[in-house]
Formats: structure tokens, sequence, C-alpha cells
């Protein structure tokens, strides 16, 4: 089976949150499996173009709107992300250092669309599945299908996987003249709310829709950002399925970005290790627990209540606790949090930005991982950190509901601590429970440690359930 993966981001050409993450492994995976999956992404500009080998496999143009643009795909010559990756360049348009946040992104991922299926529509042959990644991709299952002069494409299967339906990708009518030539009574599929929404329009036109849980799926009929009735509509042919993660870069007994490797047998003085070297990085105390932060500094991750649930918890526990952040997001919140360090210097630390080996060298030396989101539909975090044999503390909600069981079960079955709302309250209280448990069972504590790190939430699981869900 050939399975084209369509997507803004993959990691480690280009990331921007978790949807980068499961691209950059989900093909990998299904090659593993015997299948040929490969990735289709913008050009930008980013390190990774200039640090590898390409070969040119395609030229030619097409339009957006009255406006011709030349367009070139590039694939990576030496396969060493276990895919085949290829790279559409539209000079002027695609050829940014960024991923998002450009005034003109409706045109940039409007016109990388246009090209993805002007040259799949120029093979001989066709793949057995085009699958489109959130809203960025989401016009494609809707031009195959209906703008002419893609024939060939009509008949190719297409998936949609949603990764965050809070963006959508709308853009006014005023713009429909972007989409190559359609019928004109079927712009009622690219249409919700008198809009075009590239996320609704995938929702309705693609075969299959997926998310990345089995809760958010359900989430979605109540809370889409204004979607919900179209879910309720569309139920029949939309599935959760939990992501994974990849057991290659996320293993402490292999990894290349922490100080000290560690096994499930060596957790325990392993971590000890680790969580020194932060410490000494952050002026922190190792003998105290430390707890830690990893994501966007925005309000879909509840962020907004770290510095008072940082600055009340360090006032509560009479400076015996540790916090560390690493994000970044609302400029407003990036100086809250580099003014809290100036103030409370031997306990808290933050680094303001994006980096891969910090975010690595935290899961391996903390011992609380806090994710009090209010959205999450997977999470990927608390799976790295189940992995590294850091507790997770997490709102019950979406993928965060799938994959953390409360540590307080009955029987002590658990290996996190869940709470219901994000609230500064709640967090602060689920943090004083943290404490007890460091405090007065270590036991139990090691134990959980050794039972998470055990969880197998390996992309082999995921990446079959793909493959399935393909067959089908």
């Amino acid at each position: 089976m050939e399975i084209i993966h369509v997507s803004a981001e993959c990691y480690p050409v280009a990331k921007a949150g978790g949807l980068g993450d499961v691209v950059g492994a989900l093909p990998k995976y299904q090659n593993k499996l015997g299948h040929v999956a490969k990735v289709v992404m913008p050009m930008y500009r980013t390190p990774f173009l200039y640090n590898n080998e390409w070969e040119l496999v395609h030229e030619s143009g097409s339009y957006l709107g009255s406006t011709w643009f030349k367009y070139a795909v590039i694939r990576e010559k030496t396969n060493k992300l276990g895919f085949d990756l290829y790279l559409v360049d539209i000079d002027g348009l695609l050829d940014r250092e960024k991923v998002y946040g450009y005034e003109d992104d409706t045109e940039r991922f409007v016109s990388f669309q246009i090209a993805v299926v002007h040259w799949l529509n120029s093979w001989e042959h066709q793949p057995d599945v085009v699958h489109v990644h959130d809203y960025h991709a989401g016009l494609i299952p809707f031009m195959m299908k209906y703008c002419h002069g893609l024939q060939k494409l009509r008949n190719t299967k297409t998936v949609l996987t949603i990764h965050n339906a809070q963006y959508q990708g709308w853009m006014g009518w005023e713009k429909s003249h972007y989409i190559p030539s359609f019928d004109n009574w079927k712009s009622g599929m690219l249409d919700w709310e008198n809009t075009i929404n590239p996320l609704a329009s995938a929702v309705k036109c693609a075969d299959l829709v997926t998310t990345v849980s089995p809760s958010y799926m359900e989430e979605l009929r109540e809370s889409a950002n204004g979607l919900e009735m179209l879910f309720e509509f569309e139920k029949g042919k939309c599935v959760g399925i939990l992501n994974g993660i990849d057991n290659e870069v996320w293993n402490p007994a292999t990894d290349p970005l922490i100080l000290a490797n560690y096994s499930i047998k060596t957790v325990q003085e392993g971590k000890a290790k680790n969580k020194a070297e932060i410490c000494k990085a952050f002026s922190l105390d190792p003998s105290l627990p430390l707890f830690i932060f990893i994501g966007r500094l925005v309000g879909e991750k509840a962020a907004e209540i770290l510095p008072y649930v940082v600055g009340e918890s360090v006032a509560m526990h009479q400076q015996q606790i540790n916090f560390v952040v690493l994000g970044s997001g609302e400029t407003e919140l990036e100086y809250q949090l580099t003014e809290l360090q100036k103030m409370i210097p031997g306990n808290f630390g933050c680094y303001i930005g994006y980096n891969e080996k910090l975010a690595h060298q935290l899961y391996a030396g903390a011992d609380f991982l806090l994710m009090p989101s209010r959205v999450e539909p997977c999470g990927l975090n608390q799976m790295y950190a189940l992995r590294y044999g850091t507790v997770p503390m997490v709102r019950n909600t979406g993928g965060l509901r799938d994959t953390v069981i409360d540590i307080g079960e009955p029987g002590f079955k658990g290996f996190g601590l869940v709470f219901n709302h994000a609230t500064a309250f709640e967090v602060n209280e689920s943090i004083h429970r943290a404490m007890g448990w460091y405090a007065e069972k270590q036991d139990i504590l090691e134990a959980s440690r050794k039972k998470m790190m055990a969880i197998d939430h390996s992309w082999e699981r995921s990446a079959q359930e793909y493959l399935e869900l393909y067959k089908s």
C-alpha cells in the first residue's frame, strides 16, 4: 500500500507542535510494517534543508486565482528519516524560516495544496491513500473530488487526521477564486457558516476522519470551535486513534541528549544524575522535588496560570520545591515568567524558546510534569514523561484522559495525578498532593515509575491501527 502524508510540519524538518512529531514518526513505522509511506510538506528555509542532500523530482506551475506561480518538488536523497520526504518550493510564499504566523498564511497554504494535487495528478500511477493532516492540507480532499482537471485523483481515497480542531483555516468567500475551478453547486462542501472552512471541508469530503485520541473524538461533538454539529452528523466515518511516540527517539536507555542513560532497573540512580545536571544549569537544589512544564505558553495549555501557581506553591511549601518552565508563546506571559525567575531564582528557572535537547534533559531529570491543558487532543508530553519515569500531572481531558490513570486509584494501579479543572487552585492542590507522595510514599512512587516506563505507547500499535483503517 502506498500512502502519501501531506502536512505543514514534520520533525525534524520543521516543527511547531505535536503535529510535527506525529508526521515525523507515523510514516516511518508504516514503512517498517511493509508499506510505502511518504511525506510531502512545504520547503521552509530551516537548517534541515541546508544540512542535507536533495534531488529535483518535478517542476511545473499553476494558478492561485489569477496569479501564476511556479513550484518545484525536491526529495531528500538518503531516506534518513525512514521514509521518502518531499518538499514543495514556491518562491515568495513558502521560502520562509517559520512555519506559521505570516499575514499571507492563507495564500501560502492554499498554493501549497494546489501544487501537491497538481503534482500528484501528473503521476503515471496513483497512491492508495492521501492522508492529510489538519486544516493546512484540508482543501485537498475537496480538490481531489471536485476540481476540474484532476480526474486521475477522483477515485483515490483520502483520510483526514485532526490534531487540533481549534484551528480551521477560515477564509472569506472573496478568496474562493484561489481554489481551482469547480462546479458552483459543490460550494456547500467548502462552506461552514458562510465562510470557506478548510477543516470543515475536509471533514465533509474525506473518506474517513480520525482524531489523535478516542476521548478527543467524543469531545469534538460537544466542543469543536463551532463544528460540533458537523462532527455529530459525520460521526459514522470518524474514529479516534491514539498517537504513539517514537521509541527510538524517546528512549532513556539510549538517548544521546541526556547526561546519564538509564533503564527501568536503574531509573532511580539515572534520574538522580540527570536531575543534578538540570538543577546545576538552573541553580536549583537537586534534593528538592522538581516540577516541569514543557509546551506552548498559550491559553489552550492553561499556561497563564503558571506564574501564580509557581509563586503560590513556592511560598506554600516554604521554598522546598523547584520548578522549570520551557516554552514560548504569549509575549506578556513570557515576560511574567522571566521576571518571576528574578524574584525566586533559587526555586524557579525558565527557558523561553524551543530547545529539543533541554526538553529531553528535563523529562529525564524531573520528578513531575505539569499539563493543566484546557484542550489536549492527544498530548505527547505525558507519554514522553511516562517513558522517562516522570510522573505526569494532568487535567482530565482528551488524550490525557486516555493515557494517565490516577495513582490513587484502588490497588494503586495508577501512575499519575489527575485533576478536573484548569484552575490555579486545582493545580496547586495537585502539587500539594504530589509533595505528599514525594515525601511520604517514595516506595509507591518508585514502583509507579517502573510501571509507567513499561507502558507501550510506541508507534507500532498506532501505525497498525491506521493501516487497518486504510484497508477498510
